[in-house]
């Protein structure tokens, strides 16, 4: 029998044994890993949350639409992820607080996108929030669905920008011709903040359709977000007799002006936009804001039976607070983002756009939302106005 030290059991055999065992572990481990990971992976990418980014101002003077915004879009995550979620997967919700301050926006959305992975981001209020952070899901091509943006510059960013709101034209539209036929106003006088792209664009068209209908514009005045007093403006108004006054600018400041209007004896009636739509207008504004009308997107007091049961599932997660006009925008938006995902069959960013892109008659909450050439939505109006403290449904409106 012919004996080796390399053949099993010899002596050079025992000592190569440990260095061949760990090399053809770890060949095996190779091995194993090629033939299993893209399983294993592909299962985990089945169970990994599908991450929603919000971006809105929970704090600061604005924090009124990023709080209430955010609690529509958590009730339908809640309500989906009771479903099953979306492709077999939980949504997560992750926001970042823009503190009601210019130069965040673009900071929360690029974390949301670079470090959180989000799949789609959705938000701002404002339309200087989106201006200033909508560049950043373009470049980035993971689409951005816009609350309350109601400025048309929202959507010229690109492609990948959408908005779940009707635009300043259709508002402004529908505020001219409620104080020309339903308050028969002939005199408007125009409050307009000269630092928001919002109240610049809704002023702008107010003014060209009243005077189509046949009004004057009989005085404008300016003022900045964040100032306080108004009575030079309300004593140039003042003078100038109108019928009506329109405030285009947000709620803290519509409150204010409305109560120093009332103090130098402005009686005739106020009407703001979407922007009036919060609870701290009568907090602040008190009785001076009676009276008063704006123009939104939802009334709770919608009959129909899917308004009905959205606001008693809202009041049961939100300890009874009565939803607002962005807090159903927010729900339905979180559910036309799911549509559209089921329907790409992915979270993919070009594919979930070209879902999004391709949004018909979609129903919710807020009406039947159907996304144009140009990613905008056209919604109902509606005409609220304050009573005994409250908001109340006054009429529908349409341009």
């Amino acid at each position: 029998m012919i004996s080796s030290p390399f053949l099993l059991g010899g002596p050079r055999a025992r000592r190569l044994l440990p260095f061949v065992g760990a090399r053809f572990a770890r060949a095996l481990l190779v091995l194993c890993g090629a033939i299993f990971m893209p399983f294993i992976s592909a299962s985990a990418a089945e169970t990994t949350p599908i991450k929603i980014g919000h971006y809105g101002s929970l704090t600061g003077k604005d924090a009124a639409f990023g709080v209430a915004t955010g609690k529509g879009v958590q009730l339908a995550i809640a309500e989906i992820n009771a479903k099953g979620g979306v492709l077999g997967r939980p949504l997560e919700y992750l926001v970042e607080d823009i503190q009601s301050k210019q130069g965040e926006s673009a900071t929360a959305v690029k974390k949301l996108i670079s470090r959180d992975k989000v799949a789609v981001v959705i938000g701002a209020n404002a339309s200087a929030n989106s201006l200033e952070a909508g560049p950043i899901c373009q470049n980035f091509k993971v689409p951005m669905m816009a609350i309350s943006s109601t400025n048309p510059k929202v959507t010229e960013i690109g492609d990948y920008i959408f908005r779940i709101c009707f635009i300043d034209p259709f508002q402004g539209a529908v505020l001219a011709k409620f104080a020309r036929e339903s308050l028969k106003a002939q005199k408007v006088a125009l409050l307009t903040a000269v630092n928001s792209p919002y109240s610049i664009g809704l002023s702008d068209v107010l003014r060209k359709d009243f005077t189509a209908r046949g009004g004057t514009i009989i005085a404008e005045q300016k003022y900045s977000e964040g100032e306080k007093d108004f009575r030079a403006q309300l004593t140039a108004i003042r003078s100038a007799k109108p019928d009506v006054i329109a405030v285009t600018g947000f709620y803290t400041e519509a409150a204010l002006i409305c109560k120093q209007a009332r103090d130098l004896g402005l009686t005739v009636p106020f009407i703001g936009g979407d922007g009036w739509e919060a609870p701290q207008l009568t907090e602040l504004g008190g009785k001076a804001v009676e009276g008063t009308y704006y123009c939104t997107y939802f009334s709770a007091e919608n009959a129909a039976s899917e308004v009905r049961s959205y606001v008693d599932r809202y009041k049961a997660r939100w300890n009874q607070e009565v939803p607002e006009g962005v807090s159903a925008l927010g729900y339905d938006a979180m559910y036309l983002i799911a549509a559209a995902m089921t329907k790409a069959g992915t979270t993919e960013g070009p594919k979930l756009r070209d879902a999004l892109a391709a949004t018909k008659n979609f129903p919710g909450v807020t009406g039947s939302t159907t996304i144009d050439e140009k990613r905008n939505s056209a919604k109902a109006a509606v005409m609220l106005t304050i009573k005994n403290g409250r908001s109340t449904f006054f009429e529908s409106v349409t341009p």
